[in-house]
């Protein structure tokens, strides 16, 4: 349950931003603080000369913020990070979410908005790679429990944000109200979760006694760092070299499925619909994180090896839904939904099934080292399809 609820709240800053991108772009043609007073602007066309009803701003420039300083946390969290304590970087993670929240609700201008948003990243990057890294000193089920988590922030972050602003909350007090969710990430870490068994036969008494502690007073992964954390340069990497066939294949996905979401999401865009482009854009964000959340929930019932098929499978879901963009040939916006949900699937199940074999191959004491060395996978691809994304949002939304 504390892994469940650590990669609920670690992720959940992250999905809400992502959601929230439309709206925080929105400042760039809302005057004053109007985009917080109206969820909904009316229904007018933000580049009168495109078909596509575009932002000035790709919403790739929203994903960018959200993921590039995640990028360099996890590029050098493999070289040192593991030096610093878990718990001041539980709480460096836990401070970087709630200031997201209030910078971003309090902003006047997308510049400002954008810088809440790098917060948010932060926050998820550094509690990613911190989680990941600790789940070497558990059971091998806490993985299943923590994709699971992060799946639930994807869902509950988006379909939380939909539902506040459909009920009609702006997105300012809508974000407001998520400050809950850093308090429940320290109170989950801090309080709920409890340390490791001990790694050396210590009685039935000592074992107990260290699993009621919170890990606040005992930091009991760092107690014994020799035999996880002091590898050489060569060995980490000869690790990361053996890495290569599950990164890659994650990379892929990651790619094809941002590209779609920040790239594609807010260019499909159906006027025959009683949904604004604002509401279409929230709803392709929340049933995306659906499947991402059953997906990634799904590792008791079914485990996928070859991880290179659902790269391939996603590839195709980024060709047909770009096909669509440019020639419109779907009638409807509900076969839009369906193809996002899979799409979700797709993602979710790539993500748990590659962390799982990791898990189940690599050596006790390589695998601290290498669950946080392939956390670099999804981030690394997501950051490749926003920055082409930007190019392909100011080219389409250029045509007449």
């Amino acid at each position: 349950m504390g892994f469940w609820l650590l990669g609920l709240c670690n992720n959940f800053s992250y999905v809400v931003m992502l959601s929230a991108a439309h709206d925080i772009l929105s400042h760039q043609r809302a005057s004053g603080n109007q985009s917080h007073v109206n969820p909904d602007p009316p229904l007018t066309p933000h580049n009168s000369s495109s078909r596509f009803d575009c932002n000035s701003v790709s919403t790739a420039a929203v994903l960018l913020a959200d993921i590039l300083p995640t990028l360099v946390i996890k590029l050098l969290a493999p070289l040192g990070l593991h030096l610093l304590p878990y718990s001041p970087r539980v709480l460096v993670s836990g401070i970087c979410a709630a200031g997201s929240f209030l910078l971003v609700a309090f902003s006047h201008s997308v510049g400002t908005s954008l810088c809440g948003v790098v917060l948010a990243s932060i926050s998820s990057g550094l509690g990613e790679v911190t989680f990941l890294s600790l789940t070497a000193f558990y059971p091998r089920a806490v993985i299943s429990w923590w994709s699971s988590g992060t799946g639930g922030a994807g869902l509950l972050g988006a379909l939380s944000y939909l539902g506040l602003t459909q009920a009609g909350l702006s997105p300012q007090h809508t974000l407001l109200s998520m400050l809950g969710v850093p308090a429940l990430l320290l109170a989950s870490y801090f309080c709920l979760l409890t340390p490791p068994a001990p790694q050396e036969p210590g009685g039935e008494e000592e074992a107990e006694t260290s699993a009621r502690q919170p890990l606040m007073g005992s930091e009991a992964p760092e107690s014994k760092p020799e035999s996880r954390s002091n590898l050489s340069l060569p060995e980490r990497w000869t690790v990361f070299k053996g890495l290569l066939p599950y990164i890659v294949p994650l990379v892929v996905v990651y790619f094809a499925e941002y590209f779609i979401n920040q790239g594609l999401f807010e260019l499909l865009f159906f006027r025959n619909t009683s949904l604004s482009h604002a509401q279409q854009y929230r709803w392709y964000q929340m049933l995306y994180q659906a499947g991402v959340f059953v997906s990634r929930s799904s590792l008791r019932c079914c485990h996928i090896r070859f991880t290179w098929v659902l790269a391939l499978l996603q590839c195709l879901n980024l060709a047909f839904l770009l096909v669509d963009v440019w020639l419109s040939f779907l009638p409807s916006i509900y076969l839009v939904f369906l193809v996002v949900l899979y799409e979700g699937l797709l993602g979710g199940a790539a993500y748990v099934n590659t962390f799982h074999q990791i898990a189940l191959e690599t050596s006790d004491e390589h695998r601290e080292f290498a669950m946080a060395a392939a956390c670099i996978s999804d981030t690394f691809g997501i950051s490749l399809s926003g920055l082409l994304a930007l190019p392909l949002h100011d080219f389409l939304c250029n045509l007449p």
